[in-house]
Parts: C-alpha cells; sequence; structure tokens
C-alpha cells in the first residue's frame, strides 16, 4: 500500500527548495544594500574588484548577441508569467490539490522576484553608493550666477552652431544618424577613459531595442540593464539623440548610476570623439539642460540666447519636440513617476530633477577648465 505521507510530503518539497533558496537571495541582497548604503568604502571596493569583473565576463558574452538580451528576456518573462498564470487557474479551478497549487505557485514567483532583485543588487544597486565621478575626479560644484550660467550657455551655442553643418540632414533639414554609432561610442567612452582612469575598462558596444516603443511611450531615451549588463537606447528618437545617449549609458558600466553625472560623462565623452555627430550631440544635449535652466532664471535672457541658433539646429530642436510630443498621456507620467520613485528610492532626493544636476557640473568644469587655461 502506498505511503500517502510520503507522497503529500514530496509534493511540497520542490516549493520548500524553492522557499529556501529565495530566502538566501533576498537576504544576501538586502545585506549587500545595507553593507553599501552604510559603507562608501565597501561600495567603492565591490565596483573596483567585483563589478569591473562582471562587466568583462558578462558584458563580453552578452555582448555576443547582435540584438538586446535584456529585450527579449524581458518579453519571455512577461509571456511566461501570463502563461504561469493561466495554468495557476486552471489548476485552482479544475484540480483537487489547491494547496499545493498554491505553495508551487506563490514560490515559484517569489524566486524569479528573489533572483532579479540578486540580480539587480550586483549589476546595479551597490554601485549607487560608490564615489562619485565628480568627487574621485576634484570636481567640486558650487553655486554660480545667472551671469555664469548666460556664459556657459553661450560657449554651448557657439559649439552647436560649429558642428552642426558638419553633420548628414534629410531633406526637411533634420539631423540623420551617422554611420558607426555604437563603434563610436565605445571610441568615444576609450578616448575620455585616457583623461579619467576611473573610466578605463572594457565596453561592449551599446545597442538599440527591437522595439523601441516601449522606451518611447515612456518618454525614455535609454536604459541599463543590470540583468546582462547591456546598455540599450531608443533608435526610434531624434537623431541628434543618439551619441549621447549611447554613451550615458555605457557609462553606467563603469559603476556610475547617478544620472546627473551619467550625463556629465556622456557629454565628455561625446567631446572626446573625432566624429562630429558626437561633438554636435553632446554639445547640443548640453545646450538644452543648460538653458532649461537658464529659461526658469531668466526668459528674457534665454531668449537672447536661443535667437543666435542657426537653422539647422532650430529644425533639429523642432523635430525633437514634435517626437515626444506624440507620447504625452498617463503612460509618459506613471513611467515618470515610477523612475522618480527609483531614484528616491536610491539615495537620489531630487529624483528625476536629477537629470538637471548635470549643469552644475557643466558649471564648474568650465569654471576648473578657465582656471587650467590661466595657469
Amino acid at each position: 500500500m502506498a505511503d500517502n505521507s510520503r507522497t503529500k510530503y514530496s509534493k511540497f518539497r520542490r516549493p520548500a527548495a524553492k522557499g529556501i533558496i529565495s530566502v538566501i537571495l533576498l537576504s544576501a541582497s538586502t545585506l549587500l544594500l545595507f553593507i553599501a548604503d552604510k559603507s562608501a568604502v565597501f561600495a567603492q571596493w565591490y565596483c573596483d574588484y567585483v563589478y569591473r569583473y562582471l562587466v568583462e565576463i558578462f558584458g563580453r558574452f552578452f555582448s555576443l548577441f547582435p540584438f538586446s538580451v535584456s529585450e527579449i528576456a524581458l518579453y519571455t518573462l512577461l509571456l511566461g508569467l501570463c502563461g504561469g498564470f493561466l495554468v495557476f487557474l486552471y489548476r485552482i479551478a479544475f484540480k483537487k490539490s489547491r494547496l499545493v497549487t498554491l505553495a508551487k505557485s506563490g514560490t515559484s514567483l517569489l524566486l524569479i522576484l528573489s533572483v532579479l532583485l540578486f540580480t539587480y543588487t550586483l549589476g546595479c544597486g551597490i554601485n549607487y553608493k560608490k564615489a562619485s565621478f565628480s568627487r574621485q575626479n576634484n570636481l567640486f560644484t558650487r553655486e554660480y550666477t545667472k551671469n555664469e550660467l548666460a556664459d556657459l550657455c553661450r560657449k554651448l551655442t557657439e559649439d552647436v552652431n560649429y558642428w552642426a553643418p558638419m553633420v548628414a540632414r534629410n531633406e526637411d533639414g533634420v539631423a540623420v544618424e551617422g554611420s558607426g554609432l555604437k563603434k563610436e561610442a565605445v571610441n568615444a567612452m576609450k578616448s575620455l577613459s585616457q583623461s579619467y582612469k576611473d573610466l578605463q575598462g572594457y565596453y561592449p558596444r551599446p545597442k538599440k531595442l527591437l522595439v523601441s516603443d516601449i522606451l518611447s511611450v515612456q518618454k525614455t531615451s535609454g536604459i541599463y540593464s543590470p540583468f546582462t549588463i547591456e546598455a540599450n537606447y531608443n533608435s526610434d528618437m531624434t537623431a541628434f539623440n543618439l551619441p549621447f545617449t549611447a554613451c550615458h549609458e555605457l557609462s553606467h558600466l563603469r559603476g556610475y548610476m547617478q544620472e546627473d553625472e551619467a550625463n556629465f560623462i556622456a557629454y565628455l565623452a561625446c567631446m572626446s570623439s573625432d566624429s562630429p555627430d558626437f561633438k554636435y550631440s553632446g554639445s547640443l544635449l548640453a545646450w538644452i539642460y543648460t538653458t532649461n535652466v537658464l529659461y526658469r532664471t531668466d526668459a528674457d535672457l534665454y531668449s537672447q540666447v536661443r535667437s543666435s541658433l542657426l537653422p539647422d539646429v532650430e529644425a533639429d530642436l523642432n523635430a525633437n519636440t514634435m517626437f515626444w510630443r506624440q507620447y504625452d498621456g498617463q503612460i509618459a507620467k506613471a513611467a515618470s513617476k515610477v523612475n522618480d520613485t527609483y531614484l528616491k528610492a536610491n539615495g537620489d532626493s531630487d529624483g528625476v530633477s536629477s537629470y538637471n544636476r548635470m549643469v552644475d557640473l557643466l558649471v564648474a568644469y568650465d569654471t576648473a577648465t578657465l582656471a587650467a587655461a590661466d595657469r
């Protein structure tokens, strides 16, 4: 006669194992994040001696695939969850062992979540607590005057106007994507790393998403995947955004997770490139960020600065506005709220407003550059 007690026990053996693994992973993630939050030294050590090798190993492996593995994994996960939910409903409705079904489904979901959290912790979470790029390179932000901001805006306007005629354009006068974007993004980061040693290391080529609409509806230009260590970008955007965005996402692979610093590094990388497309992209994105701040400070002064832009630049700015405007809506608002909450949860009290702190770094960099030139 069959041993019913053993049969019942075996039904719960696998869910119990999943539960134990989940608890271990969740505990490890919580502990690592707690230590990183309390010790910037540990976070920096992790980035320098652990994370960089994760980039070397997994970054190289996933770079073998010409498509974004993280994007395909997302679609696969969503399909799997939908399929699993249908199976769950069927078993609950037609099977007698509802308790076993609940245990299996619950522990499977918990295991998925714990694996994702642990992977996120290793590929991203700890790095939020490491030393900032500005601190490591003795670049100190400060309060600046309206005139200093206006002077920077004028300099960037000169840069934008200088590079705009060197960019290929379509029949509407709007910039188009140049050749070799992915390769040049890596070259730009490597070129910049000659001046900033903390940026040295392996850079996989950034990848455009197969379905960029998934980012467009969120009004997002790019995304770094900590699960596959990939830099992904939205290829549907107005072309001048692409070089800057590619470098922005690649900067995360050096452990710089703060968005203002990633923006600043992207600007430096673009300006370190030999490509006019990259120089135009870097100077124009920097122009947009700085003039946005100037507009909120002094609208009349902003108008004076903008009036000196070349028609080619105005064509790009108008095309950019029209592109993003079509995605205005509740999805974009919800995505912005989620991103704001995510950034604040990782210690950035400014949330999505932190992107604009790039201007503080640009002013500090401009000041340091001028001081060095006077020596």
